[in-house]
């Protein structure tokens, strides 16, 4: 009796499943990232303070003002402070102003602004007085609810 030989088969890994976990942790860590950062500025450099903890989750009735400075390559203050609010940059003084507009859109779209907190993140050399002054004009506008930030001191 004769015995065929046959050439052996080189077996084939199925790749299917692997593509699959791939696509899945993809999936997964693009869910548990965070993109926003909580609306940070890094013209912004806030306060330290041991009870500091950034937002875990974003609150869409938060409107965050950031209130720092123009700096150079060392980090010394060339202007300031000026207002940075949905990407730009403006001078103190259109504070008023870019509250009332907010509070009317806010309006305009049947959002009550006494519902809104305001979030302020002010540059650590900030004087006082000015932020008191934003949360006067933001008082004024119909904003009721303020949050201050701070950074969080690492140990």
């Amino acid at each position: 009796m004769k015995i065929k030989s046959e050439e052996s088969a080189i077996a084939e890994v199925d790749m299917t499943p692997m593509i699959d976990i791939v696509f899945q942790l993809i999936a997964f860590f693009m869910v548990i990232t965070n993109f926003e950062q909580t609306q940070a500025d890094e013209r912004v450099k806030l306060p330290k303070d041991q009870l500091a903890r950034p937002a875990e989750v974003v609150n869409p009735n938060d409107m965050v003002l950031n209130i720092g400075y123009i700096r150079d390559e060392e980090g010394t203050n060339i202007s300031g402070p000026h207002l940075f609010y949905a990407g730009t940059r403006y001078n103190m003084d259109e504070v008023p102003r870019i509250l009332k507009r907010e509070a009317k859109l806010l309006r305009d779209i049947d959002k009550d602004p006494l519902l809104i907190t305001v979030i302020l993140r002010a540059d650590k050399e900030t004087p006082t007085g000015d932020i008191q002054e934003i949360i006067k004009h933001a008082q004024a506008a119909g904003f009721e609810k303020f949050s201050l930030s701070a950074t969080q001191i690492r140990e």
